[in-house]
């Protein structure tokens, strides 16, 4: 490992800075984006019982700078053996094959690149026991089963954005200072809601339950804004980047914090588990209509099944074949991230879990880094989810879990031979 010196460091931060200047201009979902009146025209379509595949139209992207200046900064950070340059050098890859992505916008080699940033529907979980679409499909079994035998039934409460931004507004201040991170109210939003290190979006003209103001806290505000803070108060700014290679990480953690407050719904999982089992379906030769009627024959309407296909569909062709698989990375983080907490109390290394909130990191990332937290050099997260910070409540949930998972549902359900019974 690198000797630490100043000087060296010094280096690093150089790097460091160029880094971050190549990726400032590389945004992703906003030119992937579909313009609205593509989900309008498409919808009234339907309603008049013909449907057309959409066409949607994206800006031509020419990245070759930023490439060539991300390249030059690996060439200098390759073959480092400190974890430190090694981060520096795979955050500059992963915006190097980003560029790439976006370069190809449009045509099925988009594809390619996306599933080598975000993985895909046959890419196992830590454990290699199952991939990401069998465990979509275990969720979506027990999903299906839960609802066929409910019988509580919930009080749903509608809630206004305005509402929900006011109410977001104050729960903020439980975490972060007044105005650190803002809400606003967005009219030309798709996606129910989005965040960055200062501000959440959420959009306009909605209906959100209280579920959905949790998991918005949650997620949101107390994962990615948090994580892209406390980045933003390291020494080296790489940290506070939404770097593609941390996005599974990322939004395994935001997920994970959905669980472990208890705002992770069926229904959530559902979704979830829904997008990965429609990327398998578009990878497979499924078009945007197709997808658009398996979505909706799970039971989603018609506006919400459009919008689920056209995540998926975002920048290829939509005709099938390929795919943008970043939606695969809830379900695969959320596994992996667990088994990591897991991992963590079982070997009494919990306190290392914190550092997963002192920047944008994999899990990878977060263990090797060890070593530069412990030399001072890398801070100590500011700011922490209030869930993180109740550590014992957090630890029995854990040791709970690491416990039951030996012991088989299969066996168990023996015991319980409910057709002896008679009825009473």
């Amino acid at each position: 490992m690198a000797q630490l010196d100043s000087q060296y460091l010094e280096t690093l931060r150089q790097l460091d800075a160029r880094v971050v200047n190549a990726a400032r201009d590389i945004k992703v979902l906003s030119r992937l984006s579909w313009h609205t009146d593509i989900q309008a025209t498409f919808l009234r379509n339907v309603e008049k019982g013909q449907l057309h595949l959409p066409t949607p139209e994206y800006p031509k992207v020419d990245l070759a700078e930023n490439r060539t200046e991300l390249a030059a900064c690996m060439a200098e950070l390759a073959d480092g053996e400190d974890p430190l340059q090694q981060y520096l050098f795979d955050t500059a890859e992963s915006y190097h094959t980003l560029c790439l992505l976006l370069e190809n916008i449009g045509s099925a080699a988009l594809s390619t690149h996306s599933l080598t940033l975000y993985g895909g529907p046959t890419d196992v979980v830590s454990s290699g026991q199952v991939n990401n679409l069998e465990a979509a499909k275990h969720f979506l079994e027990v999903s299906r089963s839960y609802k066929q035998e409910e019988v509580l039934q919930e009080i749903e409460y509608c809630i206004s954005t305005e509402t929900l931004a006011a109410e977001m507004r104050t729960r903020l201040g439980e975490v972060f200072e007044e105005g650190l991170v803002r809400v606003e109210v967005d009219p030309d939003m798709v996606s129910k809601a989005a965040a960055g290190a200062t501000r959440v979006r959420l959009r306009a003209n909605t209906g959100f339950s209280e579920y959905d103001l949790e998991q918005l806290l949650q997620h949101e505000a107390f994962v990615h804004s948090l994580t892209a803070i406390n980045g933003g108060h390291q020494p080296f700014q790489c940290f506070s980047l939404g770097a593609p290679r941390t996005t599974g990480t990322q939004e395994g953690l935001a997920t994970f914090a959905e669980m472990v407050t208890g705002v992770m719904d069926i229904n959530r999982l559902e979704r979830l588990a829904l997008r990965v089992v429609g990327i398998d379906h578009a990878l497979n030769g499924a078009d945007f209509i197709e997808v658009y009627r398996f979505f909706l024959s799970a039971g989603q309407t018609e506006t919400e099944s459009f919008n689920s296909a056209m995540r998926i569909f975002r920048g290829v062709p939509v005709t099938g074949g390929s795919a943008f698989t970043k939606d695969v990375v809830y379900l695969h983080g959320l596994m992996e991230v667990h088994t990591f907490f897991r991992w963590a109390v079982q070997h009494k290394k919990l306190a290392l879990s914190r550092h997963f909130f002192a920047g944008r990191m994999t899990l990878s990332d977060v263990v090797k880094l060890e070593p530069i937290f412990n030399t001072g050099v890398l801070q100590e997260p500011r700011y922490l989810p209030p869930w993180m910070t109740r550590s014992r409540a957090l630890a029995g949930y854990l040791a709970f879990s690491v416990f039951v998972n030996r012991i088989s549902v299969e066996e168990l359900g023996m015991d319980f031979d409910f057709e002896s019974k008679s009825d009473l």
